[in-house]
């Protein structure tokens, strides 16, 4: 089967549209601000990061490389990510299945459950904006 991103350039300009509307809605970051952590998605297929800040207000989401240390690392394919937010594979089952190996305390990534909800209700329309569904 193939990658469902061709590039990280275009993995990028998705996450930064999705990203872009996920860290204005106050319903979905609100609980991962509460946490004053900092989550780092390390993607394979294609090789990106999205740093994801919770230190400050509004929360922020950071691309590509960025320096210092995360509370949590997540490590998964791109493909992985995009089935969880197409609602394809729970998050839950990704986790326990192996599909996301973590560096750090696995039990802070439940800080990251409104974002991820609105991530899922939201990923599908960006697909369809960037005609990519």
């Amino acid at each position: 089967m193939m990658a469902f991103y061709r590039d990280e350039k275009q993995f990028y300009a998705v996450m930064d549209r999705l990203f872009g509307r996920l860290m204005k809605d106050a319903k979905a970051t609100n609980q991962f601000a509460r946490s004053n952590m900092v989550i780092r998605l390390n993607t394979r297929q294609p090789n990106a990061q999205i740093l994801l800040d919770g230190r400050g207000r509004p929360v922020e989401a950071l691309f590509g490389p960025q320096v210092g240390k995360a509370d949590l690392e997540l490590n998964l394919e791109a493909d992985t990510l995009h089935r969880i937010w197409l609602g394809e594979v729970r998050l839950r089952d990704a986790f326990f299945g192996g599909q996301i190996a973590t560096k750090g305390y696995v039990f802070k990534a439940m800080q990251l459950g409104e974002l991820f909800q609105e991530a899922e209700r939201q990923y599908p329309q960006v697909l369809l904006e960037m005609g990519l569904r």
